[in-house]
């Protein structure tokens, strides 16, 4: 990539997206992103990122108004110009990542709008690196190579199928230069465990040490595989600012060592405050069995997350690596721990954690 053209990214306003803006920007390298209004851009420190209209002069973030549900995402022919001039990667991360969308949605934002931005890549002829996930493996178990290409798998929920089809035309188009970026479950940083957004399995994790989600499906030898989302978007830039190294690749942006469900439970006991869940095999459980708050939890949350509770994966992370000339972070028990403190500390999760000073102060 020439440093004197700018990264286009959609999806700016999301988890991943904002701290690959975070990245690009602190390396000097420019960026337009796509958005519906003026960007609202806050990296997982809280950090705002302020952005200026784009009209092709220099900026370190400058923004354009268009939607990636429409071809050429809706730009007019002089915008669609001014950026061809100006930009010479494309990173598209724009999605809804709830498991739950209407299939509207799926279709028009996941798949939709990621053909529109291979389209719009090919016809700048400039490369594509395309954000999806780790779980278009769908139910497939054991260990899931990078070049993976899924196919006939079955899916556990509409994201992961809608993440597979739009991989499928990626993959498909003739003449399109591309790479993709697969994380794994988005958590907090790898330091602090902070993050900007509980969403997704935090959301879960949240019912479950609270008591509203008591009992559940699953294996307790069945893995969840976190990413840290500053290794997420140091791979995504990686694959952006190294594209002859990543062309043609898929890279798992996972973090190494993932956590069972029975070391996640373990863990949660160790927190006086917490209740820890139950796992049953899925052949055993009933929804019908739980009381009536608990089953409006289970069915209106927890059962769009089992298909990670039921399967054991290891995601293989050679060609991230390479790129990134490093190893995966350690996202077992430590880093666990990390996240469920953070989470404590700020409120989110059962009573906040008492520092030291609090507890002198008790003994004095």
């Amino acid at each position: 990539m020439s440093d004197s053209k700018a990264v286009l990214v959609t999806g700016a306003s999301g988890l991943v997206g904002a701290e690959v803006v975070a990245r690009l920007r602190a390396r000097g390298i420019p960026v337009v992103v796509l958005t519906h209004r003026t960007p609202q851009i806050v990296d997982s420190r809280g950090t705002r990122i302020d952005a200026v209209e784009f009209t092709g002069g220099a900026a370190e973030v400058a923004y354009v108004k268009g939607d990636v549900r429409e071809p050429g995402f809706g730009l007019t022919s002089a915008a669609l110009a001014l950026l061809r001039e100006h930009v010479g990667t494309l990173v598209h991360s724009a999605a809804t990542t709830d498991f739950d969308a209407p299939e509207r949605d799926y279709a028009e934002l996941n798949v939709g709008g990621t053909l529109h931005a291979a389209e719009l890549a090919l016809f700048w002829d400039i490369p594509l690196v395309y954000v999806s996930t780790a779980y278009v493996c769908g139910r497939r178990e054991g260990f899931i190579e990078e070049d993976f290409a899924p196919g006939s798998e079955s899916f556990g929920n509409g994201y992961e199928r809608s993440k597979y089809l739009a991989e499928h035309h990626i993959r498909n188009l003739p003449g399109l230069r591309w790479t993709i970026v697969r994380p794994g479950i988005v958590t907090g940083l790898t330091g602090s465990g902070a993050i900007r957004d509980y969403k997704n399995l935090y959301t879960v994790v949240k019912l479950i040490v609270e008591g509203k989600l008591r009992t559940l499906p699953g294996r307790y030898d069945a893995t969840l595989t976190f990413a840290p989302i500053d290794y997420v978007a140091d791979v995504i830039v990686a694959a952006a600012t190294r594209f002859d190294q990543a062309q043609g690749r898929t890279c798992h942006a996972v973090g190494a060592n993932a956590s069972s469900l029975r070391a996640m439970s373990e863990i949660f006991a160790e927190y006086p405050s917490f209740e820890v869940a139950r796992f049953v095999p899925a052949s055993t459980f009933d929804p019908a069995d739980l009381d009536a708050v608990e089953r409006e939890y289970y069915l209106r949350i927890g059962a769009q997350y089992t298909n990670y509770f039921d399967s054991r994966r290891d995601f293989g992370t050679a060609a991230a690596t390479e790129l990134l000339g490093a190893p995966p972070p350690d996202t077992g028990p430590d880093y666990l721990r990390v996240l469920l403190d953070h989470c404590l500390e700020t409120g989110y999760l059962g009573t906040p954690l008492a520092s030291i000073e609090e507890v002198l102060q008790c003994w004095s």
